[in-house]
């Protein structure tokens, strides 16, 4: 299927490892030109090498997000390059376990900016170029702003906002006709994730726990199957799809976990 995406500067934030960095390679495979906004200079670079070295296009911006102040700089780089973005994928941020009994305010707002006010800000400083190209916006989430997890209240806050925003941003912008959505991931082996599992005295047994609670397949959900998603809701393919919460997650959330 042709997503019609060849020659589409497609923004996507924390797009240097994990699902950010399957979106970028999907959408450059599709031919699309991906922008990753990433803190690290080298991920950025690795990645984008990578893709440039199997005859794809990439670009990147080095910007700490979590600094409102890097947000508009990384998009008016983008724009004085470009001069045009027709999608933007919001996808940085990390589950920072500052929950309510071990957490306080600072700990708290900063996960509110490592994890939200940044999609806020990137979608605010390119909503005039995406007004221009009509394009989309599609929202990564996390299963933790609708089931909780404990101890993360910064970071399920965050994703309570995201799929809050999702919905506000699609009825704002009706009238320009830009699409917003937002994909829910539950259980992903992203880097971030290998990390969490590494902490725990028997990781393999900590990991076929959770596994063995997966409805579709008693498996992960793959990055590849999360990026799919998102290119198809950053395409014309989902021309009349907008303000919805689409779960790429074998079930997990909303399936009864005793199948």
């Amino acid at each position: 299927m042709d997503l019609h995406l060849s020659n589409k500067i497609i923004v996507v934030s924390g797009g240097a490892k994990g699902i950010g960095a399957a979106i970028a390679k999907g959408l450059a495979a599709e031919n699309a030109l991906p922008v990753i906004i990433g803190r690290d200079t080298a991920d950025n670079e690795k990645l984008v090498a990578e893709i440039q070295e199997s005859g794809f296009k990439a670009d990147y911006v080095t910007a700490e997000l979590s600094n409102p102040d890097a947000c508009k700089a990384a998009i008016d780089t983008i724009l004085e390059k470009y001069k045009t973005i027709d999608g933007l994928v919001n996808n940085a941020g990390a589950n920072d376990s500052v929950g309510l009994e071990n957490g306080n305010y600072d700990a708290f707002m900063q996960s509110l900016h490592k994890n939200v006010v940044h999609y806020y800000l990137l979608a605010q400083h390119a909503l005039p170029a995406l007004k221009q190209s009509k394009g989309a916006i599609v929202n990564i989430g996390s299963k933790t702003g609708e089931t909780g997890q404990g101890g993360t209240s910064g970071y399920a806050a965050a994703n309570g906002a995201r799929n809050a925003l999702t919905r506000e941003w699609a009825v704002e912008l009706l009238p320009y006709e830009i699409r917003v959505n937002a994909v829910i991931v539950a259980e992903a082996y992203t880097p971030l994730y290998k990390t969490w599992i590494s902490s725990f005295d028997n990781p393999e047994e900590k990991l076929k726990t959770i596994t063995d609670k997966i409805p579709l397949g008693k498996r992960m959900t793959k990055v590849d199957e999360i990026a799919d998603t998102v290119l198809f809701l950053l395409s014309e393919r989902s021309s009349h799809t907008t303000g919805q919460l689409i779960h790429v997650d074998g079930g997990y959330v909303h399936l009864d976990r005793s199948l």
